[in-house]
């Protein structure tokens, strides 16, 4: 069952079991609308929050790019160095698989393809905790704010990119890049919103590739 990170194969079914147990099955799906019930109401109350601060008006701006490109590269890193690392022997392979392998084995599952909320809000927590430490609460709750919204952009585009036919544009480009991801070189293309760090880094695709 468990995938290596060297090779991933794209399977007809659209699914497997992943568990034995029926609960941790249940906790290994999600809607794709799920995280937008969640995390929506906390953007909502951080930029409430933001309000109540001495915030200035043109410093909103300044912490809004600042959440975006935070949330570019954590999008980056997690993709690449957490989700494509594998430990080492049966164990390493099958953690591996539980977290990422079987996205890349059954791509066009619709129930795996957003972050469960048993994942996605241990997270945030995290990074919320990370960020107040770091970060002066002044400029922490709008900034936060931006930066759940671009977990929410990555999370519902990922999903788009799987089950909606792009004719044109920008998502179309976007999609392109993650497909090769899937089923050109898995070991590029780790940028799913946006393919700035895979520029910056050097991991992006050729126009040969293409």
């Amino acid at each position: 069952m468990a995938s290596s990170k060297k090779k991933f194969v794209s399977n007809s079914e659209d699914t497997i079991r992943m568990f034995k147990s029926d609960f941790l099955e249940a906790f290994s799906k999600v809607h794709w609308t799920v995280p937008l019930y969640v995390f929506i109401p906390v953007i909502g109350y951080c930029i409430y929050r933001s309000a109540q601060t001495d915030l200035l008006l043109w410093q909103y701006p300044l912490v809004i790019l600042a959440g975006i490109f935070i949330w570019t590269l954590t999008e980056y890193v997690l993709h690449r160095w957490v989700f494509h690392y594998e430990l080492p022997g049966k164990w390493g392979a099958r953690l591996h698989f539980v977290i990422h392998g079987v996205h890349h084995d059954y791509p066009s599952d619709k129930m795996r393809l957003v972050l469960p909320p048993s994942l996605s809000i241990p997270l945030a927590l995290a990074f919320f905790f990370l960020f107040k430490w770091l970060i002066p609460e002044v400029y922490l709750w709008m900034f936060f704010a931006t930066f759940i919204a671009g977990y929410l952009f990555y999370d519902i585009s990922h999903y788009a990119m799987h089950h909606f036919n792009f004719k044109s544009g920008l998502f179309k480009k976007i999609k392109q890049h993650h497909m090769l991801h899937h089923y050109q070189d898995p070991e590029k293309g780790f940028g799913v919103s946006s393919p700035l760090w895979d520029l910056i880094i050097g991991s992006v695709f050729s126009k040969k590739d293409n």
